[in-house]
C-alpha cells in the first residue's frame, strides 16, 4: 500500500534551497514513489511579508512504497536526517479531486470514510502565472477562513517558486471539512471558500490542481514545541 508523507522542519538557507532545487527522487531514494518540496508560508500573511516565504521552514509532500522507505530516508540521508529533527504525519489515501499529473495514478475514492473521524487535506496546485493577482485576491480570504477555523489543528501554506503552491490542514472531522468547503460553518464569512470555487470555475486560476484527502495513520516528532497535532 502506497503511504503518504507531510513533513515540516526547521533548517539552513542551504538545505532548503538544495532541496528546492535538487527534490529527492526515486531513482536516489528507495522506496520513494514522488516527493515535492516547498518552503512554508503561513496562511493569510500579507502578500510583501516574511511570512509568505519562509526559508528556513521546509516542507515535504511524498508518497512511498512503505513505511519501512520512510524510516530508511529519514535515517540515512542528509534531507531525511534534516526532516527527522521536525514533524511529520503518515496518511493513507482516501480521495481526491482535480488533478496534478505527478500524482495521477490515484483514484477518485479509495474507501468508504467516516464522517466523525479525523482528515488530513492537502492540496497541490500549478499556477497560470497571468492569473496570481486573481488568486491572491480571492485566495487570501479562504487562508483566513481555514487558519481561524476552529475544528483545524494546524493549517499551512507551502510555495515552490515560480507556480508550485500548496495547502496542509488537519481537520477534527471529516464533517467540519464539509462544512467549511460548502459554506456551512458556524463561523463569520463562511462562504468564503464556496466563493473562489466559483471564481476558480468561472476562470481557473491554475493549469493543475487537485485537493486530496488522507486518513492520518501516526505523526512524529514535533512542530514549533507541539505535540499529538493529530486528534485522538
Amino acid at each position: 500500500m502506497t503511504v503518504f508523507t507531510f513533513h515540516l522542519a526547521k533548517t539552513t538557507i542551504g538545505t532548503a534551497i538544495q532541496a528546492l532545487l535538487r527534490p529527492p527522487i526515486g531513482e536516489k531514494v528507495r522506496g520513494l514513489v514522488r516527493a515535492e518540496c516547498m518552503t512554508k508560508m503561513t496562511l493569510g500573511a500579507p502578500i510583501l511579508s516574511p511570512a509568505r516565504m519562509q526559508l528556513r521552514h521546509l516542507t515535504m509532500f511524498a508518497a512511498w512504497e512503505s513505511q519501512v522507505a520512510i524510516d530508511e530516508f529519514l535515517a540515512n540521508t542528509r534531507l531525511g536526517r534534516a526532516f527527522a529533527t521536525g514533524w511529520h504525519v503518515r496518511m493513507a489515501f482516501q480521495r481526491r479531486w482535480g488533478y496534478v499529473s505527478e500524482f495521477d495514478g490515484l483514484t477518485d475514492i479509495a474507501v468508504e470514510q467516516d464522517p466523525t473521524a479525523p482528515v488530513v487535506a492537502v492540496t497541490l496546485a500549478r499556477m497560470k502565472l497571468s492569473q496570481v493577482p486573481r488568486f491572491i485576491r480571492w485566495g487570501r480570504p479562504v487562508e483566513e477562513l481555514v487558519r481561524d477555523h476552529p475544528s483545524t489543528t494546524l493549517a499551512i501554506a507551502a510555495l515552490r517558486l515560480p507556480r508550485t503552491v500548496s495547502t496542509f490542514s488537519v481537520w477534527t472531522s471529516q464533517q467540519e471539512m464539509f462544512d467549511m468547503v460548502r459554506g456551512q460553518s458556524a463561523v463569520p464569512y463562511p462562504a468564503r471558500h464556496a466563493a473562489a470555487m466559483a471564481e476558480r470555475q468561472r476562470k481557473d486560476f491554475h493549469f493543475e490542481f487537485a485537493t486530496l484527502r488522507f486518513r492520518p495513520i501516526a505523526e512524529y516528532g514535533n512542530w514549533e514545541g507541539r505535540t499529538q497535532i493529530i486528534p485522538t
